[in-house]
């Protein structure tokens, strides 16, 4: 399979994920880099009218989570840990979140993300640790379909 497939094959499984029900993203992956975007709204507001900070989380893991995935082409990779900075509060618009490897090594790859509004203003910041799992992706039925 050519880095293409694996990349299409990625994103066909994201989108196709149940939590996406709720979001409907948007998700771009290329070598080492993913997008992820989403339009947010009332139906992700806190109580004082702003996006919950774990919409935050999922947009920053979930991008940096598939730059990292794009270079493991075998087997599903997991968040060890990831750690965020809220910047600006946002409530309507859109959230896109673009993550890039920054570090890789055999057992271990560190991805760090950032998240702006559709007016290209910085609204969090994100980095994590991923490593391996024991999911094979061909066993993803999302993944190996197509």
């Amino acid at each position: 399979m050519n880095a293409t497939e694996h990349y299409r094959k990625l994103e066909r499984m994201y989108l196709s994920a149940p939590v996406n029900e709720l979001y409907e993203p948007t998700i771009t992956i290329g070598e080492g880099v993913a997008e992820v975007g989403f339009a947010v709204g009332p139906h992700l507001h806190h109580a004082a009218h702003f996006v919950h900070g774990a919409n935050y989380f999922k947009a920053l893991d979930d991008a940096a989570f598939f730059a990292v995935n794009s270079l493991v082409d075998d087997v599903f990779v997991l968040t060890v840990n990831f750690n965020i900075h809220l910047l600006r509060p946002i409530s309507e618009g859109t959230m896109t979140a673009t993550g890039k490897v920054v570090n890789t090594s055999r057992n271990l790859w560190v991805a760090d993300s950032v998240l702006k509004d559709d007016r290209g203003r910085l609204l969090g910041r994100g980095s994590g640790s991923f490593m391996r799992s024991k999911i094979n992706l061909q066993d993803v039925s999302s993944y190996s379909k197509g």
